[in-house]
């Protein structure tokens, strides 16, 4: 035996060197002092080893030596100078991988909000930040990550839109040196800015997406730029150093991925647009909200990582406040956990992270719910390990525990998925991290107590619970309390306990104190008349753990899929017939045929056929039977700000490369709303805040499309102008009067030009440098071209002329002006320059320069001959356009020419009437069904159908209203019952 312990001896002393000169040889930095000499050979015996995925070991040996796994398998020995880990009962997984990580990064940038050198000149363009150069966490972080598993992380950048490059970094202790792994993974980029940069230009989700395009446009010209410079730098001149620019290099060949930061499903949408735009790399940080566009994604490539921040129970505690919680609020909060079990369902592979949640040491728990929702346990394991070790290039070294790869190892009590299961420890490349020590004693179990100084503690008490969080009760002569608290100092082995006096016959409390070896307890009590006998105390039978599956805690509700997923979403878009025929109705054309009484009109692939009385039906027609009631066609707005996610762009006064297309929301309910009041295509503008502003975008109200699917199809491009108040009263910002706003649209209108014309001059020689595209200045030629149509926005007579000679000066016309309080003052001038007027029906002397309106404004204008419609700028008005031409008729104007302020004058303001606005052969089959006079305001729409498609019904929409109600009173019970019908917030399985 002594000969075996001097050779295990002589072993270590041979061996330890040998591991320490292998570290000093993987760094630069000398040694300071004395070398850290400690063995790093361990062995872990008895373990259930996880492999990886759906591999496991039994009873198996798994072998480390200087921070590798040498060895695992059920028939290894450990080594003669390893320390031996006896795991038994406890389970060996790899080590997990946070693969978005909000870590080892400066909590503020610079106070300025810029940073030196050549940067690019926006602050939000942070391209050049490099995570791994600036890397510098916490322990405090660190060890919050690895409480719960993971041994690795991807730290990401968190401050700009262009927000640097990511970096894989381990979550041990060492150097920045030791600690980085893989340096400059992927570019992080965000569709939110960050007002610790400024906020000044960008400031609104379409400009974001704008300096976006601009930015990857910029850093390929950049390239171009420097390449054309170095071939002959005495010809051509050098173009700016931007560090920015430069590090955008292998995003814009493909070469580097990037990670878009998503916060919504919406997002994801975007960032999918922007790849289809751009030849990008992408991946994405997901919002959590992926299970709502699953055929979008499903069938992708597109990486995915996965967020578990749930959302918080709404506050439903009383009727009141239920009433303010809107269904997709609900939804979300019951679908959430369910998130990452769809998107396997859908076959998308992904990695989950712990960003996005308030509290890190929620991960857990969350992953546990979601599993419990119908995660499979090796898909989540997968998320942790293999599937973030493949995507951020590691997986040679991590995700398994195999030989050769590093030592990342979770120790846990049992199945990790398992509820009250217990990370103990967390090793990060063979050093070992206690998580939860082993307590020395565990006081549970039911405990048979005595005290021969105080006959009437003798009883029976029983502990249960965690050990982090105790529970009990004592019974004494029959009679059973719970303790009201219960504490213990595992590690020191003892316990306190307090119970009520009645227990004993007493006023007061009951206080108990001991120490516990093994199965017995000694110790002191106090009990309420301030005597302290002394008992003691005999385990009975230990704690049995109650089993608990976190899936009966969350009631199974059939929720459909629905789109948008808020009140009457649709489970699938309506399905177009091959012909319809509607009957017997009173038709108002708005063209040649004018108002026809019981009349047909034949509808055959989304196209109107005919309309006249007694058309026949082809074979399968849908017969609609519109005896008694009104046909128009659809109605359609052409001012309103709804169904975008944002309206202004202020950070610059000129901004037409911002377009309202890049942000529509198919989410918004004013949809449905406007849909239910007979209107079919919407002119969604930017708003007024800008000389000039962004471009405008038509939707078509397809209720329960993608944004996509919205956009009216080859519409003409708009651009919204706007004068007066509004584009001069932002503060800090040029201009600032009247007579600035058009000095510094001209001055905008010369400079497009000198543009136009040095493209131009390039394109035929090819000298000197390629010239940058700049949307803002291509959007402006464009304008002056009349490839981009004005739309402005004002209301005195005097600024409308002074537009429509600046529009002369420079070649070009403008297509209407939008509100026109007083266009009725010019309105020769306007027929004369061929200019439309879009105005209000009755608004008018809400601010100074409101004042001078009139409700006969329309009909001088008609009377005058100016293509006139009238709109809304309200997502409520606009949801009842019929009632706001029949305001007109008041003035004298003819209901058809009413409707017609609606419909087919207002479609050819945009150049649309050989589209939409009139029921006549080959324009598309928009159309509303009314129940009366479409100008009455009693009169409701029956029936609204868009290209040939019925798109609301109000019989239907009283059943989804009906349905509505039953689904939240399911999601708000649940609540109520997971509260105990108390309030409080929790989460629906997790935490938040």
């Amino acid at each position: 035996m002594k000969a075996w312990r001097f050779l295990r001896l002589l072993l270590l002393l041979v061996l330890a060197p040998g591991a320490a000169w292998a570290q000093q040889a993987s760094r630069t930095e000398p040694v300071v002092a004395l070398r850290d000499n400690t063995p790093g050979v361990h062995a872990f015996t008895n373990a259930r080893i996880v492999v990886a995925p759906g591999r496991v070991l039994e009873r198996a040996t798994l072998v480390v030596r200087n921070g590798l796994i040498e060895a695992v398998g059920a028939n290894v020995s450990p080594p003669p100078d390893a320390r031996v880990w006896d795991m038994n009962g406890r389970t060996l997984y790899p080590g997990f991988i946070d693969a978005h990580a909000d870590l080892g990064i400066a909590q503020a940038p610079p106070q300025d909000g810029r940073d030196a050198g050549p940067v690019h000149w926006n602050p939000q363009v942070r391209a050049y930040f490099s995570a791994a150069a600036d890397f510098r966490d916490s322990e405090d972080r660190r060890s919050a990550l690895r409480a719960q598993g993971f041994t690795t992380a991807n730290a990401v950048p968190k401050f700009g839109i262009f927000r640097g490059r990511t970096a894989v970094v381990s979550l041990g202790d060492g150097t920045a040196s030791e600690r980085v792994l893989r340096p400059d993974v992927a570019q992080s980029v965000a569709f939110r800015g960050s007002r610790e940069l400024g906020m000044t230009y960008p400031n609104s989700p379409m400009g974001v997406i704008a300096l976006m395009r601009q930015t990857l446009l910029d850093a390929d010209w950049y390239i171009r730029a420097w390449d054309t410079h170095r071939r002959a730098p005495q010809r051509v001149p050098q173009p700016e150093t931007n560090i920015a620019l430069a590090s955008l290099n292998d995003v814009v060949r493909g070469n580097e991925p990037v990670i878009f930061e998503a916060t919504s499903e919406l997002d994801v949408l975007r960032a999918r647009a922007l790849t289809e735009e751009f030849p990008i790399s992408a991946w994405l940080r997901g919002s959590g909200e992926e299970y709502r566009i699953l055929d979008v994604l499903a069938g992708t490539k597109t990486p995915l990582i996965l967020p578990l921040n749930f959302p918080e129970a709404p506050k439903v505690e009383s009727p009141e406040a239920a009433l303010d919680v809107e269904l997709d609020v609900l939804r979300h909060w019951y679908l959430a956990p369910e998130n990452p079990a769809r998107v396997a369902a859908a076959g998308l592979q992904f990695a989950l992270t712990t960003d996005g949640l308030a509290k890190t040491d929620a991960f857990l728990d969350n992953l546990r719910t979601s599993v419990a929702r119908g995660l499979a346990r090796d898909v989540a394991l997968a998320a942790l390990t293999v599937n973030p070790a493949r995507l951020l290039g590691i997986e040679a070294r991590e995700g398994t525990l195999e030989r050769g790869k590093l030592a990342n190892i979770v120790v846990v009590d049992g199945d990790l998925f398992a509820d009250g299961a217990t990370i103990r420890d967390v090793w990060v490349h063979g050093r070992r991290y206690v998580v939860n020590p082993d307590a020395a004693v565990d006081p549970r179990g039911e405990w048979r107590i005595t005290s021969s100084e105080q006959p009437r503690l003798n009883g029976t008490l029983k502990v249960g619970g965690t050990l982090s969080r105790l529970s009990g009760s004592v019974t004494i002569n029959g009679q059973t309390v719970d303790v009201s608290s219960v504490t213990a100092a595992t590690e020191a082995g003892r316990i306190q306990v307090a119970f009520p006096g009645s227990a004993i016959g007493m006023e007061g409390v009951v206080q108990l104190s001991a120490s516990i070896s093994g199965d017995e307890a000694y110790g002191l009590s106090t009990l309420p008349d301030g005597t302290r006998p002394t008992w003691r105390g005999e385990r009975s039978s230990p704690f049995v753990a109650e089993a608990r599956s976190r899936d009966t805690r969350v009631p199974s509700l059939v929720l459909p899929d629905i789109r948008p997923a808020t009140a009457f979403g649709r489970e699938r878009l309506p399905e177009q017939p091959q012909h319809v025929l509607v009957r017997n109705a009173t038709i108002w054309t708005q063209g040649p045929q004018g108002r026809l009484e019981n009349a047909d009109m034949l509808v055959t692939r989304g196209k109107i056929v005919r309309v006249g009385q007694n058309l026949e039906a082809p074979r399968g027609a849908v017969i609609v039977d519109a005896t008694g009631k009104h046909v128009t066609p659809g109605l359609i707005d052409a001012h309103v700000h709804t169904s975008t996610s944002g309206t202004n762009e202020t950070g610059f006064a000129i901004v037409p490369e911002v377009r309202m297309g890049d942000v529509v929301d198919h989410r918004s309910i004013a949809m449905y709303r406007q849909l239910a009041g007979g209107l079919t295509l919407g002119h969604v503008m930017h708003g007024s805040a800008n000389p000039i502003g962004g471009q405008n975008v038509f939707l078509k109200m397809r209720w329960g499309g993608l944004p996509h699917q919205l956009m009216l199809e080859d519409a003409p491009r708009t651009v919204k102008f706007a004068l007066g108040e509004n584009p001069k009263r932002r503060q800090g910002r040029y201009p600032d009067t009247r007579m600035g706003t058009q000095a510094i649209i001209r001055d905008h209108f010369m400079a497009a030009r000198d543009y136009e014309r040095a493209w131009k001059r390039w394109e035929e020689t090819k000298e000197g440098l390629p010239p940058r595209r700049d949307l803002r200045m291509e959007a402006l030629v464009d304008i002056l071209n009349e490839d981009l149509r004005v739309q402005s926005h004002g209301y005195r007579q005097d600024e409308f002329l002074a537009l429509v000679r600046l529009a002369e000066e420079f070649d070009f016309s403008v297509q209407a002006l939008q509100h026109g309080l007083e266009a009725y003052k010019i309105a020769p001038e306007l027929a004369a320059s061929n200019v439309a007027a879009v105005v209000w029906s009755d608004w008018s002397a809400f601010k100074v320069e409101a004042q001078d309106g009139t409700p006969f404004n329309a009909k001088v204008l008609l009377d005058a001959g100016v293509l006139t419609s009238l709109h809304s700028d309200d997502g409520t008005i606009s949801s009842r356009m019929n009632w706001e031409a029949g305001k007109m008729l008041r003035t004298g104007i003819s209901e058809e020419d009413a409707l017609s302020l609606v419909t087919s004058r207002t479609a050819a303001v945009f150049g649309l009437q050989d589209r939409v606005g009139s029921l006549q052969p080959g324009l598309d089959a928009d159309f509303v069904i009314w129940n009366g006079h479409p100008l009455s305001q009693f009169t409701r729409a029956e029936q609204t159908w868009i290209d040939g498609t019925k798109y609301f019904d109000i019989e239907t929409d009283r059943q989804m209203r009906a349905q509505i109600e039953r689904e939240r009173a399911q999601l708000i019970q649940l609540i109520l019952e997971r509260n105990g019908d108390t309030g409080s917030r929790r989460v629906a399985g997790g935490t938040r």
